[in-house]
C-alpha cells in the first residue's frame, strides 16, 4: 500500500506512530513500514487474505487517525510558545 502526504515530515511520523504497535498475531502477519518521499509505503505478508483485509482495514484505520491528528494539531504542535 502506498499512502501519498503532503510532506516527507508527515510520513515520518505516520510511520514513527504506527510503527510503535506490532502486529497481534505477528507469526502470521508480518509488516514493513517505509518512506519514499512524502509516501508511506506498508508491505503485508499474511497466511490468508481473509487476514489481508482485517490487517489491511486496521492499517488504514490508524493511517486516518494519523492524518486527522496532524491536520489537527501539526501546525500548532510545531510553534514554539512565545514566553511573555
Amino acid at each position: 500500500m502506498r499512502i501519498p502526504f503532503a510532506y516527507e515530515k508527515h510520513a515520518n511520523i505516520a510511520k514513527q506512530v504506527i510503527d510503535v504497535d506490532r502486529e497481534l498475531q505477528p507469526e502470521v502477519v508480518k509488516r514493513t513500514l517505509t518512506v519514499e518521499g512524502n509516501v508511506l509505503v506498508a508491505t503485508f505478508t499474511t497466511l490468508t487474505v481473509r487476514l489481508a483485509r482485517l490487517t489491511s482495514n486496521a492499517f488504514l484505520e490508524n493511517v486516518d487517525l494519523v492524518v486527522r491528528t496532524i491536520g489537527e494539531f501539526g501546525e500548532d504542535a510545531e510553534r514554539v510558545p512565545s514566553s511573555r
